[in-house]
C-alpha cells in the first residue's frame, strides 16, 4: 500500500486561505503540514487527523531550516508532493508616503519568504516529482492606487513563479501561480490602518485609504467565500494544473481586461481622489464590478452595454 501524499502550507492561521487549503487537502487523505508564525492562530487544525501544526516564520533562516528537518523526518525522507507558499501580507500607503523599512518587511514575507521556503524544500519536491503552488493574486495585473508595494510583490511573485516553472520542467516538477481574486479572508481585517501624515498630499483622501486597507470600500463586492475558493483550487493542483489559474471573484474580468481591453491615462495630478467619472446607477447589478474596472483605469470608452456584455461572457464561461 503506497504511503499517503504530503503538502505543506504556509500561512495557515484561521480565516485564511492556507487554513482553507489545509482543510480540503486533509480530507483529501493527505498528510498536512501547516505552519504559521504562531501556532496558537491554527490550534482547531491540530485536532484532525494527519495535520502537523508547524511553527514557520518565512522570514527566518533557522525557522524554515527546522520545517524542512521537521517535515523529513515525519515523511521518512520519501520527499514533499505539494509545497504551497500562501503567507502574505499587505501595505497601503501612497508611494509617497511609504516607511521603506515597513515596505521591506512586506516584500520580505511576499516574496523572498516564498523563494527562501521554495529554495528549502525543492530538493524535496524534485524528489517526488511534486508540485510547488504560489499564492498570487490579481492586484500583480491591476493597479489599485495607495498599494505600490503590495502590487509590485505579487507581480514579482507571478514572474518568480512563471520562471520557475520553466527551470523545473525538465525534472517532472509542476509549478502554479494562483492569481487570486476576491476572497473572504482576514487580510485586510488584520492588516494596520494606515496612518497618513498631516503633511501627505494624500491627506485629504486619507479615509478613502484607510478604508481600502480594511477592504471597507468595496461599494458590495462579492467576495468568493474561503471554503469554496479552497476548494477549486485544489482540485486545480491535483488535475494537473500547471502556470497560472484564476480564481476567486473578479480574477476572470481582470483576466480578460488584461487580454482586450486598453489601460486608461493616468488620473489628472489634481484628481486625488480616484472615483468613477461616470453614474453607475444606470446599470445597478453591475455597479460593484464597474466602479472597481474604471478606478483601476481598465475602462475608458465601452459603453455600459458592451461592458455588459463582456461581463456576462466572462460570467457565462466560468460558472464551473
Amino acid at each position: 500500500m503506497s504511503s499517503p501524499k504530503s503538502v505543506l502550507i504556509t500561512g495557515c492561521s484561521t480565516g485564511g486561505i492556507g487554513h482553507g487549503l489545509a482543510l480540503i487537502f486533509q480530507r483529501k487523505g493527505f498528510i498536512v503540514f501547516a505552519t504559521a508564525r504562531d501556532i496558537s492562530k491554527m490550534s482547531d487544525l491540530g485536532a484532525l487527523p494527519n495535520i502537523h501544526l508547524l511553527a514557520l516564520d518565512v522570514t527566518s533562516k533557522t525557522s524554515i531550516q527546522e520545517a524542512v528537518k521537521s517535515v523529513a523526518a515525519l515523511t521518512d525522507g520519501r520527499g514533499l508532493d505539494i509545497l504551497v507558499n500562501n503567507s502574505g501580507q499587505q501595505y497601503t500607503m501612497p508611494m509617497t508616503d511609504i516607511v521603506e523599512e515597513e515596505a521591506r518587511r512586506m516584500f520580505d514575507v511576499n516574496f523572498w519568504g516564498v523563494f527562501a521556503v521554495t529554495q528549502a524544500f525543492v530538493d524535496m519536491v524534485i524528489a517526488v516529482k511534486g508540485v510547488i503552488v504560489n499564492m498570487a493574486s490579481i492586484s500583480g495585473y491591476w493597479y489599485t492606487p495607495y498599494m505600490t508595494v503590495y502590487n509590485a510583490s505579487k507581480a514579482a511573485l507571478v514572474m518568480f513563479g512563471e520562471t520557475l516553472r520553466l527551470e523545473l520542467s525538465p525534472f517532472g516538477v509542476r509549478v502554479v501561480s494562483v492569481i487570486a481574486g476576491a476572497v473572504d479572508t482576514n487580510i485586510m481585517r488584520n492588516s494596520p490602518v494606515p496612518e497618513l501624515p498631516e503633511s501627505s498630499r494624500y491627506f485629504a483622501a486619507r479615509k478613502q485609504i484607510i478604508d481600502l486597507a480594511a477592504g471597507a470600500d468595496n461599494d458590495g463586492l462579492k467576495r468568493m467565500s474561503v471554503k469554496a475558493f479552497a476548494e477549486k483550487v485544489v482540485n486545480d493542483v491535483l488535475q494537473g494544473a500547471n502556470g497560472r489559474i484564476w480564481r476567486g471573484e473578479y480574477s476572470s474580468i481582470v483576466r480578460l481586461s488584461n487580454v482586450m481591453m486598453p489601460t486608461a491615462v493616468l488620473p489628472r495630478e489634481n484628481e486625488i481622489l480616484v472615483e468613477a467619472p461616470v453614474n453607475l446607477e444606470a446599470l445597478s447589478s453591475f455597479r460593484p464590478l464597474l466602479r472597481l474596472l474604471i478606478q483601476n483605469h481598465v475602462i475608458r470608452s465601452y459603453s455600459y452595454d458592451a461592458i455588459r456584455d463582456e461581463i456576462h461572457l466572462v460570467c457565462a464561461t466560468q460558472r464551473d
